[in-house]
């Protein structure tokens, strides 16, 4: 066989574009159930190890059409990735569906933004002109994002990419509008609403951001309106009194009983007001008298309600003092109105005073304009009752949480719902299927109506509704109309309810529960059953990524500095459950230093084939050092399938590069070289066959979350030859026999047959040993290209046993020139102690003694703080409480801290 050549060194820029156009023309982004699908024929097969294909579906969170992918995209989509690989590999049919989310707001502001530096507004262009120049700046995003998500790898299903504003999902949308009308949970209704001035519409409760502001409580005076005193009142919007219509207090509170029923003079104003006795006033704030403004308090609204009391607007809808106050006030943006009312007040000696505080404003979560209680005619979606049978499903076990903690959250939002505003003022978007006759009537339709039900007036005499629908109300039926609802479609069939949703936990009120109230609504199931909450991104201040801050890292950038795999490596291995995520650039060096070390390792083995052949290898052609390192491949096997299974993606990473860096390469692949070098034709070829064989699976073990390098290298493979000397009869060796594109091949499994906690063991002291040997010459000053003397004492019947046996590995590994096995301390000898063995560093002039002798008394130390841990669990409650196991474990460890201080102190002793 010649040896197989690779580039020296690692450049993912000459072949990841290369590889993921391979992908997709290929048709290995499908389900098996497609028969695109290169699998599709084993998908078809209903022979006994064919038939038992799961399905695994996936549906991405859509990016907004408003802008690139940043790097909170990039960390969800590589877990996505991860996973879904995982599950194609598994040989489940897999489905991932991509797209995008048409972004009413956020896109409408892009737009907006354009126009106003070109010196026009919306209403310039006209609505049809408008949505013409919105669907032109989407295409130009979403163009962008789909090469950025192929650039990240992702391996999604573009042939059923959809768009949240598409034709089938309009149709969705339409139909759920209508349905959810003629079910009585849609109606119109004249509310307080958030609004925003900037985008002159209403905004659901989850999507103000509320944030600590600087401001001030202003404390007002009223007087009653027979003359005989007045009272004292404290608010941060005194620009607001105009629209007050009572002064509430509690009606337990004894001090004002009294005055219960009395009217109030309105200051600057002929009005009078009554004070009224509420629940809702807390004694204890201020002097426990609340001015009650129903148009632009939540809370005062609610107030008035019960009360009867009237409500009276003050703002227009771009957010200024409307015709409801006195003339000079009119026009004013609130903050100017607050500073002239202020004044007025004082001149008119009703100004008490100014109390500086913080306190939360809400805030448009897309343009951050101050958010304003508004009085308005909405669309509203009735929640109660769907949030009850979200509630119904998750204490059902229907849905599960990983990480656990954020079932709390959802329990919250759900059990404190409230009615849902859907309808925004906006162009850019879904328009509410609502028509408006002269003679009164409403028609909600799925079709245009062509005449009113009521009074037969034509369609000329119709007017449909010119707002549009919640961005988050096509988002919200995402896992279910992405594939093909209403219709009953092979696909609907087929992958709904999906498997998994992967998500940050940002979303979770936005997106998540809203996806299980429509799912259990519209199709009697949850849209899915995993729900994985993963962190944020955060730079390594922990502060929260964003184009103010200028801390923002582009994927695409570190995917040019690195590579796909780099990216994806690092940000999974740093993924852990419930945490966010702190990086700058530097940090994925980690993942570009693993996939160089995946390189250079396949580039060795592949290289050094020249000469070799081969042949068919037994379980019993095994030597120990072979079975160890199926060993543990067996173990890092299992360890990822069962911290994939889990959403643990840093376990199952922290597993893969812990085999492959350290025991296969570090270790394995340095101790076979004595075969290389001592062995016939016969055991290089038998020692070569074995190398491509652990290679092969251990590429297949990385690939979810390294693909493309684990690609690249896996065609480089002799796999025809691999293949060719495999037998069904081996439990150990791996039996594959498949030959194709890496992405297909099967997951590496647990075997039983693998299993060999003697071999483990034996290997596990030896390494200690060896590594102990290594770190005796650093910590001495010796150079690591001297090769030192060493004595070696071994307990009798220990694991340790494996070094009379592995002399040349140690000597190999360890820097050692010549090993002896003594029973006794060698004069002028320094030792280090493990389980079972002490080696000792035979003395001489290489030695600095007094560096070694610093090294043991940390030693000393450590090992001294260790048994003082023992000790205290030992004498403590853990002796009484703990599995009889433990307790033996503990005494154990204690035992062997007291040894190598014995030992240790010996050593000190003898080097003063």
């Amino acid at each position: 066989m010649k040896a197989i050549e690779m580039e020296k060194a690692y450049d993912p820029k000459t072949f990841e574009d290369r590889i993921y156009g391979e992908w997709e023309s290929k048709g290995y982004f499908k389900p098996a159930s497609d028969e695109a699908s290169p699998v599709h024929a084993k998908y078809a097969c209903q022979c006994e190890s064919c038939k038992k294909s799961d399905t695994y579906a996936v549906v991405i969170p859509p990016p907004n059409v408003t802008g690139v992918l940043h790097m909170g995209h990039g960390l969800n989509n590589t877990l996505q990735d991860i996973v879904v690989r995982y599950h194609r590999m598994r040989g489940d049919n897999t489905l991932w569906v991509t797209g995008t989310d048409h972004a009413g707001i956020a896109t409408q502001n892009v737009v907006e933004r354009k126009l106003k530096a070109e010196g026009k507004t919306r209403n310039d262009l006209g609505r049809e002109k408008f949505l013409e120049r919105t669907w032109q700046v989407k295409e130009e995003h979403h163009n962008i994002i789909v090469k950025q998500q192929k650039k990240l790898g992702n391996s999604t299903d573009w042939d059923r990419e959809r768009f949240t504003y598409d034709e089938g999902l309009s149709g969705a949308v339409r139909e759920v509008f209508v349905t959810l009308y003629e079910r009585g949970l849609m109606y119109k209704g004249k509310r307080l609403v958030n609004w925003c001035p900037r985008c002159g519409t209403a905004l659901a409760d989850d999507e103000v951001d509320h944030e600590d502001t600087q401001g001030a409580m202003y404390h007002l005076y009223y007087e009653y309106a027979d003359g005989s005193g007045k009272i004292e009142v404290a608010t941060t919007r005194p620009e607001t009194f105009f629209g007050d219509t009572a002064v509430a207090v509690n009606p337990k509170d004894e001090r004002y009983k009294a005055i219960v029923g009395k009217m109030l003079k309105l200051p600057l104003t002929g009005k009078e007001i009554p004070i009224i006795a509420d629940d809702y006033v807390d004694m204890e704030f201020g002097t426990g008298m609340v001015k009650i403004t129903p148009a632009h308090d939540p809370n005062d609204w609610e107030v008035g309600k019960r009360h009867n009391l009237e409500v009276i607007n003050l703002l227009t809808p771009d957010g200024r003092m409307n015709e409801n106050v006195p003339e000079k006030y009119r026009g004013l943006k609130p903050e100017a109105a607050r500073k002239l009312v202020i004044e007025d007040l004082t001149e008119a000696g009703l100004f008490k005073e100014e109390e500086k505080m913080v306190h939360s404003v809400g805030k448009c979560y897309r343009c951050k304009t101050v958010v304003e209680p508004y009085l308005s005619d909405q669309w509203f979606v009735k929640m109660k009752p769907m949030a009850d049978k979200a509630l119904a499903a998750w204490k059902a076990g229907e849905i599960q949480f990983f990480p656990q903690k954020w079932e709390n959250t959802y329990e919250q939002w759900l059990v404190n719902i409230r009615d849902w505003c859907v309808s925004r003022q906006i162009w850019w978007g879904h328009r509410i299927p609502a028509w408006y006759c002269e003679c009164g009537e409403t028609i909600v339709s799925r079709t245009d109506p062509t005449c009113c039900p009521k009074c037969g007036a034509g369609a000329e005499k119709l007017k449909q509704d010119p707002d549009v629908l919640d961005t988050w109300f096509s988002s919200w039926l995402w896992p279910f109309s992405t594939l093909g609802w209403p219709e009953k479609t092979a696909d609907l069939e087929k992958f709904y309810p999906t498997t998994a949703l992967v998500t940050a936990y940002d979303i979770i009120f936005f997106w998540v529960a809203r996806m299980i109230m429509a799912g259990l609504e519209f199709t009697g199931k949850a849209p899915f059953h995993d729900i994985y909450i993963h962190g944020l991104v955060r730079d390594k201040q922990g502060r929260k990524m964003s184009k103010s801050l200028g801390n923002g890292i582009d994927p695409l950038e570190i995917i040019d500095m690195y590579g796909s795999d780099a990216l994806k490596f690092t940000l999974a291995f740093m993924c852990a459950q419930g945490q966010d995520i702190l990086v700058d650039k530097d940090s994925f060096k980690l993942g570009s230093r693993f996939c160089n070390k995946v390189w250079n390792a396949s580039r060795y083995l592949l290289g050094n084939l020249e000469g070799r052949n081969l042949v068919a290898v037994k379980d019993s052609d095994l030597t120990e050092l072979d079975r160890w390192i199926y060993a543990r491949l067996n173990y890092a096997a299992k360890t990822a399938r069962e911290a994939l299974e889990s959403y643990r993606y840093n376990d199952a990473a922290s597993a893969m590069m812990e085999f492959f860096w350290n025991e296969f390469c570090d270790w394995y692949v340095e101790a076979t070289k004595i075969n290389f070098k001592n062995g016939d034709d016969a055991e290089k070829d038998r020692q070569a066959t074995v190398l491509m064989d652990i290679l092969e699976e251990s590429l297949r073990l990385l690939h979810p979350y390294i693909p493309f390098v684990t690609e690249e290298i896996y065609q480089k493979l002799p796999l025809a030859d691999l293949v060719a000397t495999r037998s069904a009869d081996n439990k150990i060796i791996t039996n594959s026999t498949y030959n194709g594109m890496l992405m297909n091949a099967p997951y590496p499994e647990f075997s039983a047959a693998r299993e060999n906690a003697e071999v483990e063991a034996r290997f596990e002291v030896l390494k200690d040993l060896i590594g102990k040997v290594r770190a005796s010459k650093v910590d001495c000053g010796i150079d690591p290209a001297i090769k030192i003397n060493i004595a070696i004492k071994i307990e009798k019947g220990s694991a340790a046993e494996v070094a009379r046996e592995k002399v040349e590995m140690i000597q190999l590994l360890g820097g050692v020139a010549k090993i002896e096995f003594v029973d006794e301390k060698p004069a002028s000898s320094i030792g280090t102690v493990g389980k079972g063995f002490e080696a000792f560093v035979i003395l001489d002039e290489n030695i600095n003694k007094e560096q070694l002798l610093t090294r043991f008394e940390k030693a000393i130390a450590q090992e001294t703080e260790w048994a003082r841990r023992s000790e205290n669990k030992l004498n403590g409650n853990f002796a009484q409480h703990a599995p009889a196991e433990l307790v033996e474990k503990e005494k154990e460890i204690l035992a062997e801290a007291k040894r190598k201080i014995e030992k240790l102190q010996s050593y000190v002793s003898e080097l003063k």
